[in-house]
């Protein structure tokens, strides 16, 4: 029984450890939503990004609506195809215990530019620092994506879905 507090120990070490020190996280990506991936059972959350809920609709432009969320899901899923496998480099652990990270395609491709760049999804300046800005720029002027017409950015989408204030 002296053990038992040995194995406390080391599990609570385990836990407070950063997240960074268990080094890149390598695999094929499953597509959970357009910001999240999941490799190898472990939930990713990608860093400084933030994409349409799949709930989420937007104006396409002509007057309508389209599921800008589950549009931004498949371009990923159809972008990491491309090249596997897909390495993240790990942040830290966000407060739902997914990993937070920077994520590349086998090819060299940043995942999370790619998403900001192609409209899918924008600049999340409160988490990115501003790392996004000039991609999210290139999007807005070509009118890619969620920057064909109006939208609610998704952490506003996410506060009236929940009938919440916008905290962002």
């Amino acid at each position: 029984m002296k053990f038992v507090p040995l194995l406390f120990l080391a599990g609570a070490l385990a836990i407070a450890l950063p997240a960074r020190s268990a080094g890149p996280i390598i695999g094929r990506a499953t597509v959970v939503d357009g910001d999240t991936l999941e490799i190898r059972g472990e939930r990713i959350r990608l860093n400084g990004v933030d994409a349409p809920e799949s709930w989420q609709t937007c104006g396409d432009g002509d007057g309508g609506t389209y599921r800008c969320g589950k549009e931004a899901a498949f371009a990923l899923d159809r972008f990491l195809a491309a090249s596997r496998p897909t390495r993240c480099e790990i942040a830290e652990r966000d407060r739902y215990h997914r990993f937070v990270a920077v994520c590349f395609r086998a090819d060299g491709r940043e995942v999370n530019r790619w998403l900001v760049e192609s409209g899918n999804a924008v600049d999340w300046a409160r988490y990115s620092k501003g790392a996004y800005a000039g991609a999210q720029e290139l999007a807005r002027a070509r009118g890619d994506g969620v920057w064909r017409a109006t939208f609610d950015l998704p952490c506003q989408a996410r506060a009236k879905h929940a009938k919440h204030e916008s905290s962002c």
